[in-house]
């Protein structure tokens, strides 16, 4: 039987489109899972504390969250096509930097100029596939969109314990080769985005015009159905109501996320394995992540709902945390940090979804913008956190409970604003 213009588009954009878009996500998060590595030698030669690396790694997300904004802004105004491989290419620029950081100052300056160049990629993705799925299929695609999260660490961390071990080829640090090669592949997604992506459904060659209209049609009447939002100065959301409820939900689930993926690199090292060992044992919570991450996702849009899809899942990382924090035993600390890792990326796609269609076209750039610039700020505060109680107490094990509390605030915060809903606080929690 001939498939309809639906399943056609939608199965075109899943080959043409989210290969690259997760590419890019990969490489993004790559910096993430590099600095981690990084450190297990930077931090010596640069002559980093725990306190010291946690500030300057968080860094990157206060320049990303400042920019954030702006950025959304001007990729609406510039197209995705342009915005997208700007961001990428300048980024992966400053990554390979890194490389000649010398000590706290470079190390601190080059990372927040990383996260002001990357700033926008994240939200520029949200608001671009508004452009192109429909809400009700939104949570599988931003799932698979956020599978970068989980790839970036499956593939990178062996491969930066391998890099690590070129150290002293050709004059430089394992670390140096490390943030070398891992940004480089940044400038070249960035100059294959320019020459390939299409900004719209309109635009793209390879979609027939029934899939254009389907796509077009679908949409259009998302976009009717928000018409008459009045229009609202950028800067007025960041007071919004919503959005600042969004943003404390993002940045309280997102804490444990940037927690693990910049310490457990050297919560593992710490234990006594090589760098090889460690790159290969810090993969294996994401993988359990990649696989609640598409799972999750595909529930969530098969039941149409987004609300319980997002705190199970945060439960579920409190847990996982909490017995990585409190276990004895090294194998039930890592399969705590396993089942942390399943609910931290669980609720990416239901979550995400919620954002980008909690605001009518046209406020979506500026909305989504809003909600990932101030929960973002979570990038800096995990690692900053994290690195104070190591500090503080002497172990992993403090920060470990620092991160759990924060997925329980995240929970506890979503489930009673679903709550209020009841008595009129209105919450998009199923799918129209």
């Amino acid at each position: 039987m001939e498939k309809s213009a639906e399943q056609r588009a939608l199965r075109k954009i899943s080959v043409r489109l989210m290969p690259l878009l997760i590419a890019a996500f990969i490489i993004s998060y790559l910096d993430r899972v590099n600095v981690g590595f990084a450190a297990i030698t930077a931090n010596v030669d640069l002559n980093l504390s725990a306190t010291m690396y946690g500030f300057g790694a968080g860094l990157t997300f206060i320049g990303y969250s400042v920019f954030e904004m702006p950025s959304n802004i001007a990729l609406e105004k510039f197209g995705a096509r342009k915005w997208l491989a700007r961001i990428m290419v300048t980024w992966g620029i400053f990554g390979c930097l890194m490389a000649w950081a010398y000590d706290a100052i470079t190390f601190c300056t080059l990372r927040f100029l990383i996260g002001a160049a990357e700033a926008g990629l994240f939200p520029g993705v949200l608001l671009y596939l508004t452009y192109w799925i429909p809400a009700s299929h939104r949570a599988r695609y931003v799932g698979m969109f956020a599978l970068g999260l989980t790839l970036a660490n499956v593939i990178g961390a062996p491969i930066s314990g391998l890099l690590l071990e070129m150290d002293g080829f050709l004059g430089f640090k394992g670390w140096q080769w490390l943030y070398v090669l891992e940004a480089l592949p940044a400038v070249i997604l960035g100059i294959t985005f320019f020459l390939i992506l299409p900004d719209r459904p309109s635009d793209a060659k390879w979609l027939t015009q029934d899939e254009k209209d389907w796509l077009n049609g679908q949409l259009e009447q998302e976009r009717a159905a928000g018409a008459n939002a009045p229009h609202r100065p950028a800067l007025s959301l960041l007071v919004d109501r919503r959005v600042l409820m969004l943003s404390a939900v993002f940045f309280l689930t997102a804490v444990p996320s940037y927690g693990l993926s910049l310490w457990l690199p050297q919560v593992i090292k710490a234990v006594g394995f090589s760098n090889i060992i460690t790159g290969l044992l810090s993969a294996v919570p994401f993988v359990f992540g990649s696989i609640a991450l598409i799972a999750v996702g595909i529930s969530s849009d098969r039941h149409k709902e987004r609300i319980w899809h997002t705190v199970w899942p945060t439960v579920l990382s409190f847990v996982g945390l909490a017995i990585g924090a409190f276990a004895d035993n090294a194998a039930i600390q890592f399969i705590g940090i396993c089942l942390a890792a399943m609910g931290v990326y669980g609720i990416k796609g239901p979550f995400l979804a919620l954002v980008s269609h909690s605001f009518p076209a046209r406020t979506a750039a500026a909305g989504i913008a809003a909600v990932t610039m101030l929960g973002n700020l979570s990038g800096f505060a995990a690692p900053y956190m994290v690195g104070i109680l190591i500090d503080q107490f002497g172990s992993y094990r403090y920060g470990l409970v620092g991160l759990a509390a924060q997925a329980l605030l995240g929970a506890g915060l979503l489930a009673f604003w679903y709550h209020r809903r009841a008595i009129g606080v209105p919450l998009g929690t199923a799918v129209a």
